[in-house]
C-alpha cells in the first residue's frame, strides 16, 4: 500500500498593511495632534545651531571682528600713554598705561558685543534672510539666548586678544587683584551692550540706523565713562553725570579687578555697582524679550 504524500506547508499570506489608528480627534495616532508641541522644554539642538551659526559668522571675518579691534585698542593705549603718561605720571598709585589698560580692554569687549548682536537681525532684514531666524522652532527666549551668547563669545575673544597685546607692551602690568570682579564686570558689560545691540537690531531698518546708535549713543557713553581719567578730577556736575552712566561702573569695576581700587569707592561700593548692573541687565533683557515676542518690525 502506497504511503500518503507528505502534506505541503501552507503558503504564508502577505502581511496585511495596518491602517493608521485614528485618535479621538480624527487624526493619525502616529503623529501628535494639531497644535500639540513636539519639542517640549528647551530646544537645545536649535539653540546650539543658532549659537554656532552666529559664532561662525564673525569667525569667517576674524581679521575684521577680532584682530582689527585689538590693533585699534592698542593704538589707543600707545597714543594716550605717550601723550598723557609722560614724566612717569601716576594714577591711583600705578603708571598711567597700567591705569588705562583695563578700561580699554573692557571697552573693546563692550563695543564688539554691540556690533555682533546689532547686525544679526538687521542683516537678515536687509538681505531677506530674516525668515531663517523666525521659521525654526525657537522660542523668543531661545532666539535671544543664541544671539546674546554669540555676542558675549566675540567680546571674550576680543578681550583676551587685547589683553595679550597689552601685556606684551612695555610699562603695562595686568596683574589680577580680584579675578571675580574681572569676570563679573566683563560679563555684565558684554551682556549690557549685547542686549542693546539686539534691541537696535530689532528697531533698525537700515545700516544708517545702526550707525546712528553707535555714533551718538555707544561711542559717547564709552569715551565719557572714565576710561582715560578718574572722575574725581571733574567738576561736581560732571561727576554726577558720570555716575549716571552705566558704562562708568562697568569700566571702573573691571579696573578694580586688576588694580584693587577704583573711583567707584571701596569694596562695598563695587559690590553695589555689580548688583546694580545685574538688575539693569535683567530689566533690559526683559524688554528685549518682550520685543521679540511681539514680533514688532520682524513679523509685520
Amino acid at each position: 500500500m502506497a504511503e500518503p504524500a507528505p502534506a505541503r506547508p501552507a503558503a504564508k499570506s502577505a502581511p496585511v498593511p495596518q491602517k493608521p489608528v485614528a485618535d479621538k480627534t480624527g487624526g493619525d495616532a502616529r503623529f501628535p495632534a494639531r497644535g500639540v508641541p513636539v519639542i517640549t522644554g528647551i530646544n537645545r539642538v536649535g539653540l546650539l545651531a543658532l549659537y554656532m551659526k552666529e559664532v561662525r559668522r564673525f569667525l569667517k571675518v576674524q581679521t575684521q571682528t577680532i584682530w582689527a579691534p585689538a590693533f585699534t585698542t592698542l593704538l589707543f593705549l600707545v597714543i594716550f600713554a605717550v601723550a598723557l603718561g609722560r614724566e612717569g605720571r601716576m594714577v591711583l598709585g600705578v603708571p598711567f598705561a597700567t591705569f588705562i589698560a583695563p578700561g580699554l580692554i573692557v571697552m573693546a569687549m563692550m563695543q564688539n558685543a554691540f556690533a555682533n548682536s546689532s547686525f544679526s537681525l538687521l542683516g537678515g532684514k536687509i538681505q531677506g534672510t530674516i525668515i531663517d531666524y523666525l521659521m525654526p522652532p525657537l522660542s523668543p527666549a531661545e532666539l535671544m539666548g543664541g544671539i546674546l551668547g554669540a555676542a558675549v563669545t566675540r567680546a571674550i575673544a576680543v578681550g583676551c586678544t587685547v589683553a595679550l597685546a597689552m601685556a606684551l607692551w612695555p610699562g603695562v602690568s595686568l596683574r589680577l587683584a580680584h579675578p571675580f570682579a574681572v569676570l563679573w564686570f566683563g560679563l555684565m558689560g558684554s551682556l549690557l551692550l549685547a542686549s542693546l545691540g539686539l534691541a537696535t537690531s530689532v528697531w533698525a531698518e537700515k545700516f544708517d540706523h545702526n550707525a546712528a546708535v553707535t555714533n551718538f549713543v555707544i561711542a559717547p557713553l564709552s569715551l565719557l565713562s572714565g576710561t582715560f581719567y578718574v572722575i574725581d578730577n571733574l567738576h561736581g556736575v560732571f561727576q554726577l553725570v558720570s555716575r549716571l552712566n552705566p558704562f562708568f561702573y562697568v569700566i571702573s569695576g573691571f579696573r578694580y579687578g586688576f588694580l584693587g581700587q577704583s573711583d567707584i569707592g571701596g569694596p562695598g561700593d563695587v559690590l553695589v555697582a555689580g548688583i546694580g548692573l545685574l538688575v539693569l541687565n535683567l530689566a533690559l533683557a526683559g524688554a528685549v524679550y518682550a520685543l521679540l515676542r511681539s514680533g514688532w518690525k520682524l513679523k509685520s
